[in-house]
Order: C-alpha cells, then structure tokens, then sequence
C-alpha cells in the first residue's frame, strides 16, 4: 500500500500538548508515556534528563533547579513551536525544580508522531529548546566545597 499524507492520523492532532509542568515532585516516566499514547502515532520517542555525578571535571554532590515565574508558559511556548513544526500527535513536558540528587530525574519530554523519525525530531527540537530558552537554572554544589550557577534546561 502506498503512503498517503490524506489519512487523519498522518497529520498533526486537533490539541497535541498534553502535558506542561514544573513540577517541585519527583519526575514519572509512566505518566509522561501515558500522555503522549495516541492510537495513530507509529513513533513515540522519550527523553529523560538525570542528574550526573560529575561535570566539567568536578564530582558533582548535589544541585538545585529553580526557575522563573514564566517557565511553564515558557516551556508552552517552546512546545507550541514544535508543534507548529512536526505532524505531532502528542507532546508532553515536565521540569523538576527543588533539591536533587544524583540519579534524579531534571526533566522529561516526549513526543508522538505519525513515524519514528518524526517523533525522534521532534522530540530533539523540543529539549534542545527547552533547554535554551526557558528561564530554569541550576545550582551545582561540587565536591570540594565549590558551587555554580548554570542556565539549564
């Protein structure tokens, strides 16, 4: 059978973004998997942020994620314009902010399209983004008694 863009399911759903949130809670992975379930998306692809033990050549104890007021619509945003770009069926994205430790979970997004290339696109477009462009920093406490501040997803 020939591929057809004219089937519903090859386009982009009616309201795609499922779930946006900052969250002050431990991160799951279920509920965003769950989010993103779309019966004519072919492709799911899922990112999961988790605090590292070490950074630019420093052990790395604990960190912090705070944000600005404006980071969910921010983070809203940013998934609106992945949408607007990728035949997305559903997105979902969620930021942890608050006292982490190594292994945590920082942030989770995924993406569901009609095909696998698409969702994994879309789904790189929308954390690099993130990343870039909403106001979340964070607070890296090292173990040699340093810290720093970093502009972060």
């Amino acid at each position: 059978m020939a591929a057809t863009n004219d089937h519903p399911g090859e386009q982009a759903a009616r309201d795609p973004l499922k779930l946006i949130a900052v969250r002050d809670t431990p991160l799951s992975l279920d509920e965003v998997f769950r989010a993103v379930g779309d019966d004519a998306a072919g492709g799911t692809a899922l990112f999961v942020g988790t605090v590292r033990n070490h950074d630019g050549g420093a052990d790395v104890d604990s960190l912090g994620y705070s944000c600005h007021p404006s980071a969910e619509a921010e983070m809203r945003r940013v998934a609106e314009k992945v949408v607007a770009e990728y035949p997305v069926r559903a997105l979902a994205a969620v930021h942890r902010v608050g006292d982490l430790r190594v292994g945590d979970l920082a942030v989770v997004v995924a993406v569901s399209c009609p095909h696998r290339g698409e969702a994994f696109e879309a789904c790189r477009k929308l954390i690099d983004d993130l990343k870039h462009e909403v106001p979340i920093w964070k607070h890296q406490r090292f173990s040699d008694g340093t810290e720093e501040w970093v502009g972060a997803c």
